[in-house]
């Protein structure tokens, strides 16, 4: 099947797939393939032109977020050269729905990981909890459920390269399915109410909360920060910051509650409605400049 984009309102495939806020697509000769839910399905792009096989027009739709009108979110958050510049070089990232179970768990498995160590984890758990689907003759699994994972034990999960981590995990998928969690739930309250229910789950604070909001839930206005994200901050806002605040946090590595508030709050108010737009575009213009 094919849906043709609208060129006033732009759409780039290998983009939205390599800025960091999905971790189990892989791209095979032209082809990208990934699981959504309880699918596999592949996509490519030719200009202005999606192809994809396995899947249909208004999951494809949904998923990439295409109805976002980017046109009025660059020009809702372009206040400034650095911000414009990022815009100019990824035109067309979009942000991407991700069920929130899925998203939750592969934030918390995120927390001081690179990508590449991210996605193995990930992988890891699919492969010994979710269920094994083929397409083209490569195999693929579905991310495992909060039921599978809350009945997995600990040691199994430390063997899928989790660490420490595994204990969150095992505990927020035992509060999920013990609880029939409704994450669905979430999309219809604000932000604000979405974000303190997620930092109940253990191994769930701000930054993870917020990442969940933004690439799961809908919630365009949140602002999760990272390591990038204060680099970004540091480089180029720290004028709008006290003195004594700046070189506070550019001599650690980690940053209080209060700290990353601060920061968080400077995103949200600076950027407005679409500060996760801005977010990611700054994220991954910073990462692919150093």
């Amino acid at each position: 099947m094919k849906i043709q984009l609208n060129s006033s309102c732009p759409f780039n495939l290998d983009f939205t797939l390599c800025c960091g806020q999905v971790f189990r697509w892989d791209k095979k000769d032209e082809w990208w393939y990934g699981v959504a839910r309880e699918n596999v399905f592949k996509i490519h792009q030719i200009d202005d032109e999606l192809e994809f096989e396995n899947t249909d027009e208004i999951f494809v739709q949904n998923y990439f977020g295409l109805d976002d009108n980017l046109p009025r979110i660059f020009s809702q958050i372009s206040k400034d050269e650095h911000i414009k510049n990022a815009v100019e070089t990824f035109k067309g990232l979009r942000i991407i729905r991700q069920n929130p179970w899925e998203c939750l768990i592969s934030y918390i498995c995120a927390t001081y990981k690179n990508i590449s160590a991210i996605k193995q984890m990930l992988l890891n758990l699919s492969k010994k909890f979710g269920d094994k689907i083929c397409l083209d003759g490569y195999d693929f699994y579905t991310f495992p459920t909060s039921e599978k994972l809350s009945r997995a034990t600990i040691g199994k999960l430390v063997e899928c390269g989790l660490g420490y981590r595994a204990k969150y995990v095992s505990e927020t998928a035992k509060i999920a399915y013990e609880n029939g969690f409704d994450f669905e739930r979430l999309r219809k309250i604000t932000c604000e109410k979405a974000r303190e229910e997620l930092v109940n789950f253990p191994g769930v604070g701000l930054k993870v909360a917020d990442c969940v909001l933004l690439f799961s839930l809908r919630k365009l206005e949140a602002f999760p920060v990272d390591v990038w994200i204060k680099r970004v901050v540091l480089k180029y806002y720290a004028n709008h910051f006290a003195k004594e605040f700046i070189r506070k946090i550019s001599g650690k590595n980690s940053l209080t509650c209060s700290e990353y508030e601060r920061l968080n709050s400077f995103g949200r108010i600076y950027f407005g409605e679409y500060a996760g737009y801005a977010q990611e575009y700054l994220y991954h213009y910073e990462r692919t400049q150093n």
